[in-house]
């Protein structure tokens, strides 16, 4: 059982977790975590016991020095944090966790038990994987939700995968089991540049939830992160031609795939969002 600090009751609170590991491709997915958390200033009231879920010898504790100079240990867990952002009329769980090694199962009830516990009526879960996608064209984001109403509203490019999962996986899965209405967005990043940081598919993330939630996020500095990191690819590219041959080769299959449509719906939504952060930042 998770046990808070200091919390008073939530507006119609919605969850947002990420799990490091397996699901998280270049960190995008914790990376929109670790966003949150700072640009929402949110505060940690409580973590899971990892002695039940994690294998030291995998995910070892970390020793070092607190703000007193005292010498402490900080174990791996799954923490989380409360925000009420001034965008939205409702507060934020936010779960930043670490892929446990065992009881999978047991993990996901406590943390959705906690997430019962502070009212949260809806549950969004975030996952990166790395797929055969050019760095040069916008990150595909495809998603799932329990709710049809969800699913229209939020024109979900609904995911095919079949195969080995990961916590996020399951953590939806639970949700779907105990009748929690969810949704699930995935970023696909170039598995050519696999190393962490990948702001841009931190980006793409962040603007699904922006549809999602129906605000606007303070992007901070991710966008002009995004646009240095493929400046970095580009550069990569042209010192190696096979790479720059394999990317053409990529941007012709999505180039020639991608429905029309589609495409246009995509820039539709991404006016949207730039109209709706212009407005917010006029307001300010």
């Amino acid at each position: 059982m998770i046990e808070f600090d200091d919390v008073q009751d939530l507006v119609s609170p919605v969850v947002i977790a990420a799990f490091e590991g397996w699901n998280d491709a270049a960190d995008a997915a914790s990376g929109v975590i670790d966003h949150l958390m700072d640009v929402w200033d949110a505060r940690v009231i409580g973590a899971i016991d990892p002695e039940e879920f994690y294998d030291f010898q995998v995910n070892r504790p970390v020793v070092g020095s607190d703000a007193h100079g005292h010498r402490r240990i900080t174990w791996p867990t799954s923490r989380l944090a409360i925000a009420s952002p001034p965008e939205l009329d409702r507060d934020v769980i936010l779960i930043r966790g670490i892929e446990p090694n065992m009881r999978w199962r047991q993990f996901c009830a406590e943390l959705l038990a906690a997430c019962d516990d502070l009212g949260a009526e809806l549950v969004v879960t975030l996952g990166a994987l790395l797929a055969d996608t050019p760095h040069t064209r916008p990150i595909p984001v495809t998603g799932t939700a329990s709710e049809p109403d969800l699913v229209d509203r939020l024109k979900l490019e609904q995911s095919t995968y079949e195969g080995p999962t990961g916590i996020v996986g399951v953590f939806h899965d639970a949700c779907l089991q105990l009748d929690i209405p969810s949704v699930s967005y995935w970023a696909a990043v170039p598995h050519y540049v696999a190393q962490p940081p990948c702001p841009k598919a931190t980006l793409a993330l962040l603007g699904q939830l922006e549809d999602l939630l129906e605000c606007s996020i303070p992007l901070g500095e991710l966008p002009e992160d995004s646009r240095a990191w493929e400046r970095g690819v580009d550069e990569l590219a042209e010192d190696d031609e096979d790479i720059a041959a394999y990317v053409r080769s990529l941007e012709e299959t999505r180039d020639t795939t991608e429905l029309p449509e589609a495409s246009g719906e995509a820039i539709a939504r991404e006016f949207e969002r730039f109209l709706k952060r212009t407005r917010g930042d006029d307001e300010a």
